[in-house]
């Protein structure tokens, strides 16, 4: 699976270098001078020299040539390019931020573009990590990864999650192997004061939202006392960390049987079975039922699944946005929390603000906005490259007059 690095030129058509030159790492195909680099002379993962128009060398990378995304720009440094050792190099830069940020090996230890490894994230629960490629570029040096992983970290096992439904643009297939060692059922994770089990094989992506972590940590200073709903709950860490904080209790609801599964394990685990329960259902029914049977909490969570993936999907999401923070609202007790958040890169976090007030306003409530929460620092921003700033929440306290 790994590859010699022997780099083909690609070469863009005029003035199309401008924004690799601001700091960007994506080549799209109709950047391409394909009368120079014509795309039919490469194979999906080719090793590749960037050049600007009069063919000076920007930097290396690889290349697809059946996407829209075409190629990807890794090096900048000719004395470093794109290669085996390049790879080592950038996991060890990305492990020494995790080591100042965390005093426990719970975090992403690597976020694509912006630890300068696109097309790669790798997240890490002491010594199993769980990696995920979704880049022909990065597939073809798959053993490469591992090898660089296991030379920097030394697990004791590494499971490939590549499973999403974005390989499938890049014409990847879908699957999940260990590529070192035996990847344990479970795994845990250390949050706070909060421990969790979680299933890196059947879980979700990766197996933890790590880039929630710290907007977790902040619910704490509402919830004493509160009665909590957290939708789309996955494994609970929302609701779990709450009744933590001196919340009454939870609520966490899921489609998946699974994540209620782990829900209610979790909260075992943690010493608060009784205090967390787990709802199976479509979030959305649920909400309905809820309302029907007069239910109330003082905080509600909802943190969906990105509702818009695409462009295109704009308007169909940011109405799937506002029927959700509005239905939340209606089983909100008169001087509620709301916490709404929004993993789509796609709504700006002014126009999430909006959605929540217009819904706020249709339920004939008020809403204080107070504080806005980010993606954690292990997900860091490269601010060249705004598609790797892409979680947004609001907190917001919701008034009946």
């Amino acid at each position: 699976m790994s590859t010699d690095y022997e780099f083909k030129t690609l070469r863009l058509k005029a003035r199309n270098e401008r924004r690799l030159m601001a700091g960007h790492q994506w080549v799209y195909s109709n950047e391409i001078d394909v009368a120079v680099s014509p795309l039919a002379g490469f194979e999906a993962g080719d090793s590749v020299t960037i050049e600007a128009a009069n063919g000076k060398a920007i930097g290396t990378g690889y290349i697809n040539p059946h996407t829209l995304l075409s190629a990807r720009l890794v090096s900048r440094d000719a004395k470093h390019p794109f290669s085996a050792s390049l790879l080592v190099h950038r996991i060890n830069v990305a492990l020494a931020l995790r080591e100042k940020l965390f005093d426990k090996p719970y975090y992403r230890l690597v976020f694509g573009e912006a630890d300068g490894l696109p097309g790669l994230v790798v997240d890490r629960y002491d010594n199993v990590l769980v990696a995920q490629i979704t880049t022909a570029g990065m597939e073809r040096i798959r053993d490469d990864i591992a090898a660089a992983l296991d030379k920097v970290i030394k697990p004791l096992a590494l499971l490939w999650r590549n499973d999403t439904g974005s390989r499938e643009l890049e014409g990847l297939p879908s699957y999940v192997e260990a590529a070192l060692g035996v990847v344990p059922a479970t795994v845990a994770v250390i949050e706070g004061d909060a421990r969790f089990h979680i299933d890196p094989i059947q879980g979700q992506k990766t197996g933890w939202f790590y880039d929630q972590r710290d907007n977790r940590e902040r619910l704490g200073r509402y919830a004493k006392g509160a009665r909590v709903l957290d939708l789309f709950s996955y494994a609970g860490a929302w609701g779990i960390r709450a009744v933590q904080s001196g919340a009454s209790e939870a609520v966490c609801v899921d489609a998946s049987a699974g994540a209620i599964e782990q829900v209610e394990a979790n909260a075992e685990l943690n010493g608060l079975t009784g205090r967390v329960a787990g709802l199976r259902g479509d979030v959305f029914e649920v909400l309905k039922n809820l309302r029907a049977e007069r239910e109330r909490f003082d905080i509600v969570i909802t943190d969906p699944p990105a509702f818009i993936k695409r462009r295109k999907d704009f308007k169909e999401g940011r109405l799937a946005y506002r029927r959700l923070n509005q239905m939340a609202m209606q089983v909100m007790s008169k001087d509620g929390i709301l916490v709404a958040c929004s993993c789509s890169h796609h709504l700006p976090r002014e126009e999430l603000q909006t959605v929540v007030f217009e819904s706020a306003r249709h339920v004939d409530r008020d809403l204080q906005v107070l504080e806005h929460g980010y993606q954690a620092p292990d997900h860091p921003v490269h601010p060249g490259i705004p598609e790797t700033s892409y979680l947004k929440t609001i907190t917001s306290r919701v008034v009946s007059r």
